[in-house]
């Protein structure tokens, strides 16, 4: 039996853990507040997170770093991504020797544009055979009701590619491999930018026209991102490219679609903020994006745009004004 240590309890570790359990594995799920451990042993059921799904009994809650990954077979990291290096220093001394090393986050480091595979290589030292990543259309509440669903899961390493596929396959989850690990990371962390972008466009009543219209142009701006890294053309077509990136423009599920859509009805980010209470990674990584975007001199205009509203003050109206107004230019 697979042991797995899931680190994050938000609604997406929680989820995953559930998958995993479902699909056989014994999980430690590690939460940082006591109050939410001693409340999901009590109950079965993380309230704060996701109401109304019941934890299997194969999950077992703990706040304790060392207890959750004792023995582990993979670990699983499940932290905003602006803290994962801060919390990952602290855990890697306590990681079994050659674990398997799962990343769930979809973000680009502040400061250093690191991807979140780059990161738990530098932090750890493991190799890049040993990280692999989770991306795709999973947005938790869906999947924590085992409503159907498909992701991607990429490594270099194909056996450990296989051996996590197998981990999490369930009746209503159906994981795929992909060895191209930069490709599925940057669909994962660029979907967020432009899902704000189509909330933006949301919350100042436009349709379905401009929503399609933004994820096909913000698909182009992913591609030519990740092809200049590296990564293979044909992953944004699939599950961790185009299917991510739909479902997190289109469905009130996503929260940065969402966070967008109050910004589109004039609410200012701080504003925001205050009235979200979970994660829109996209508010800080569309930052790194444009940072790691002009290193390499890719052109992402949907990502500038993002940028001014949520970091410069510009309104969103007049966002949408300047995206149409640019010059132009064959597709």
């Amino acid at each position: 039996m697979t042991r797995a240590a899931v680190l994050g309890a938000g609604s997406w570790g929680t989820t995953f853990a559930k998958v995993l359990a479902d699909a056989g594995c014994a999980v430690t799920l590690h939460a940082r507040r006591a109050e939410l451990v001693t409340a999901m042993v009590a109950t079965r059921e993380n309230g704060e997170y996701l109401p109304g799904v019941r934890l299997p009994d194969a999950i077992r809650p703990t706040g304790d770093a060392e207890e959750a990954l004792d023995d582990a077979d993979v670990v699983v990291l499940a932290v905003p991504s602006q803290t994962l290096r801060q919390n990952l220093t602290a855990w890697a001394p306590l990681l079994p020797p050659g674990v398997t090393l799962l990343s769930l986050m979809k973000g680009v480091e502040l400061g250093t544009t690191k991807r979140m595979s780059e990161v738990i290589r530098e932090v750890t030292g493991a190799g890049e055979d040993r990280v692999a990543v989770l991306s795709g259309p999973n947005l938790a509440r869906e999947i924590a009701e085992e409503q159907p669903a498909a992701t991607v899961i990429a490594c270099t390493d194909t056996d450990r590619a296989e051996a996590l596929q197998a981990a999490c396959h369930t009746r209503y989850f159906r994981p795929y491999t992909n060895p191209d690990l930069v490709g599925c990371e940057l669909g994962g962390a660029l979907k967020n930018v432009i899902a704000l972008a189509a909330g933006i466009a949301e919350g100042l009543g436009y349709g379905d026209n401009t929503r399609a219209s933004l994820i096909t142009r913000g698909l182009a701006e992913t591609s030519r991102l990740g092809v200049a890294l590296g990564a293979e053309p044909s992953t944004f077509a699939g599950l961790a490219g185009l299917g991510d990136l739909v479902a997190t423009c289109s469905s009130p599920l996503s929260r940065n679609r969402t966070f967008g859509e109050k910004l589109g009805r004039g609410m200012t980010v701080a504003e925001v903020e205050q009235t979200t209470r979970q994660t829109a990674e996209g508010v800080k990584t569309c930052r790194s994006v444009l940072d790691l975007a002009r290193a390499h001199d890719v052109y992402v205009p949907i990502t500038e745009a993002v940028v001014r509203v949520c970091h410069e003050g510009e309104s969103a109206a007049r966002m949408v004004r300047e995206i149409m107004s640019r010059e132009a230019k064959p597709e």
